[in-house]
């Protein structure tokens, strides 16, 4: 498939809906890149929290942005993202770091950059984006668009089945009510409510979705 050929698979939604699960599932059956915003999101922000800096001083997080490389690649089909070379792992999901990637998301020179690079990604090869803008800014023109919802409560458990404590709900509004890129549906997009459905039945919908949209029939194999 040709670069102007490349498509790319929107998967926006709020914290613990399972849309990660879902976009690399769906990636490996097509073939696909899997690229995961939020990691890069994160990364930022653990960066902030390495370098001592203030997530509400703004002009400080712009400033380390200058300071700071931050690498973003494809190993075995999944984004990779390196902060001055070196990768977090398990520490972009410490609570640390989820209490401060809804603030730094809402820097728009942060958003400015992590946004071209993940533009960078369709250079590559088609790809299944995750995120909480992909449909509405990163690829606004992609007719291929997904929200994946799922109740509060369900949300809430699923954080806490994986040991995390953080409020969703408090994520939800931080994300929803910031001006720059809030999360929200993205216009054309297919709402799916993953609450009372399992992993697989999820990602068959998202198939779904693309042979209704008209994906190409070359990436279904």
């Amino acid at each position: 498939m040709s670069v102007e050929k490349h498509i790319a698979v929107a998967i926006d939604g709020p914290a613990a809906s399972g849309k990660s699960t879902v976009a690399k599932i769906v990636a490996k059956r097509l073939g696909l890149i899997m690229v995961n915003t939020g990691a890069m999101y994160r990364a930022v922000a653990w960066a902030t929290i390495r370098d001592g800096v203030d997530v509400d001083d703004a002009s400080a997080v712009v400033e380390m942005l200058d300071n700071v490389v931050f690498s973003c690649g494809v190993e075995d089909g999944l984004s990779t993202i390196l902060v001055d070379g070196f990768y977090p792992g398990e520490e972009l999901r410490q609570n640390g770091v989820n209490q401060r990637v809804s603030g730094v998301a809402a820097i728009p020179e942060v958003r400015a950059l992590l946004v071209d690079k993940q533009r960078e990604y369709l250079k590559l090869g088609s790809v299944v984006m995750e995120g909480r803008d992909i449909g509405s800014v990163v690829f606004p023109n992609t007719p291929f668009k997904v929200y994946i919802d799922a109740s509060e409560e369900v949300r809430l458990a699923r954080r806490s089945a994986e040991g995390l404590n953080d409020a969703v709900a408090k994520r939800d509004a931080e994300d929803s009510k910031r001006k720059i890129s809030p999360l929200k549906v993205a216009d054309g997009a297919v709402v799916i409510d993953s609450s009372e459905m399992g992993i697989e039945e999820v990602v068959d919908a998202v198939m779904q979705v693309l042979r209704d949209k008209g994906a190409p029939a070359e990436i279904f194999g």
